[in-house]
């Protein structure tokens, strides 16, 4: 890639000027010779390698050193040259070569094994030990070396090398360090603009208040700006993806004329489950499902004749209904009690309302289950309120999510009748997944409350649309706090 003079950084005209004599330097050479400093040096290095005005060639020296064990192999010997001074002294036995001291316990192994590679002892009946003739080693020719300091692996004697690797096999013996060296050289590209650079006049890169008053910047000439060199990357404050996509569906459902609500966390659990006529003994409302506020109960909050029709309607349909099973306080477990109550208390001709809220269940955490979620529903009552108008709300609300394969299939919810599993399709799955449930609240719920007219509901999680819309595998990963995984995510989705 060419590049016009004119265009170059103060930064690179320096460097390159630097490197006109056509020798190699290293960047603390040419931060040296250009007056940079080393930080400077490197980034408009960078800049010109990827003009193609400079080459840069990296080479790696490995330094070794000897360790502790090493360094007393030095002083005093490798165990092996031990082991055959120690048998030339007279010791011909190993127990006696233990008794001199020569050598430790742990050490007798290491020792008779170089001492036999080397051809140094030989031994004979009842465990005798003689010594043979023992030359200089490898090992020890490399003991010798690294003994008056570290080396370059690369300029030892094929002799020393030899040496060395056997001596990196010994626990303790030899460090070994990677230092990287880095030359720059200038490309005929870059000798082709040196006459260019160098008949340049000064010029200023900013036009300062200074220039502007005194008038002078009528007289100067300004360096060009490259407009395509990469800016840094700057990650300022903002809000959690989920809460962007939590915000998204707030201001969508207010597009379709809906209108927000909002209640406790904690709820009896009479409006939690009574009142939306599911079973005192159904499993959902087992401790391994619910939590429970330990030991803490209340008057159900509701009134006298609300309690009565709706234990009234269990006992029909149920068969028994225990007062203090509705008196238990829980985490919700859904949004629906805040919205049945709304509903009880204005008991509307025409409305339609939404909720979005953290809920609790007690099950195991895995990829796509988690403890507390948020859980965004919808209601719509209206005299004539039909399934096809509950269908055709769904498809609606997941088109301007952006979701435009939309399916439903019957299923069974104890406050809903009839009762729908919207589907939707995940292109980068390439099969069909659950969303939502929904339904129209069954007479056993709406009837007792007061509620005369067809009720409309669905909802379901929203970290599950917010695992479709950042391609998530694992529904933890909202949470995690990984910082490049929230930096990597578009403020403004496609």
């Amino acid at each position: 890639m060419s590049s016009d003079a004119s265009a170059l950084h103060p930064i690179e005209r320096a460097i390159l000027k630097a490197l006109s004599q056509g020798e190699q330097a290293s960047i603390e050479a040419l931060a040296g010779a250009s007056g940079l400093s080393a930080d400077q040096a490197r980034r408009g290095v960078e800049w010109l390698k990827f003009k193609g005005l400079i080459a840069v060639s990296e080479s790696s020296t490995f330094a070794v050193s000897l360790d502790a064990e090493g360094r007393g192999a030095a002083q005093f010997g490798l165990p092996e040259r031990r082991l055959v001074r120690a048998v030339k002294e007279g010791r011909d036995t190993m127990a006696k070569v233990l008794a001199s001291g020569a050598l430790k316990g742990d050490e007798v192994n290491a020792a008779v094994a170089g001492a036999r590679r080397n051809q140094w002892i030989q031994f004979g009946q009842g465990g005798t030990i003689s010594a043979l003739q023992a030359p200089q080693s490898p090992e020890e020719l490399a003991l010798v070396r690294l003994a008056k300091g570290s080396a370059d692996e690369s300029q030892l004697s094929e002799q020393e090398k030899a040496g060395l690797a056997l001596l990196k096999k010994r626990p303790g013996y030899i460090t070994s360090s990677e230092q990287k060296k880095t030359q720059i050289s200038i490309t005929e590209a870059g000798r082709a603009i040196l006459p260019a650079i160098e008949s340049e006049k000064p010029q200023e890169r900013r036009l300062s208040p200074e220039l502007i008053t005194s008038g002078k910047w009528k007289n100067v000439e300004f360096s060009a700006l490259d407009v395509e060199a990469p800016a840094p990357a700057v990650y300022p404050g903002r809000r959690h993806p989920l809460v962007d996509i939590i915000e998204e569906v707030k201001e969508i459902f207010v597009g379709l004329g809906f209108s927000e609500i909002d209640g406790p966390m904690v709820q009896s659990g009479f409006w939690n489950f009574d009142a939306l006529f599911t079973p005192q003994d159904h499993p959902a409302r087992e401790m391994q499902d619910t939590f429970y506020i330990s030991g803490q109960s209340q008057p159900v909050p509701a009134s006298k004749d609300q309690i009565a029709k709706v234990s009234a309607v269990h006992r029909a349909g149920w068969g028994g209904w225990d007062t203090k099973e509705a008196q238990r306080i829980v985490l919700r477990t859904h949004t629906t009690p805040v919205t049945l109550q709304h509903l009880a208390a204005q008991k509307p001709g025409s409305a339609r309302f939404f909720s979005v809220g953290r809920v609790f269940r007690n099950e195991k955490v895995s990829y796509k289950h988690l403890v507390e979620f948020h859980q965004v529903e919808g209601v719509a009552t209206t005299p004539k309120a039909s399934l096809r108008d509950l269908m055709g709300l769904q498809k609606e609300f997941y088109a301007r999510m952006g979701i435009k394969k939309v399916k439903f299939w019957p299923t069974f919810f104890p406050y809903t009748e009839p009762s729908l599993q919207s589907m939707v399709y995940n292109d980068r799955l390439q099969k069909w997944v659950e969303l939502f449930g929904m339904g129209i609240f069954r007479p056993e719920v709406t009837k007792p409350l007061g509620i005369k007219n067809p009720v409309l509901a669905w909802g379901g999680g929203l970290e599950r649309i917010a695992m479709l819309r950042f391609n998530l595998d694992d529904v933890r990963d909202l949470y995690g706090n990984r910082l490049s995984w929230l930096r990597s995510v578009p403020r403004c989705q496609s």
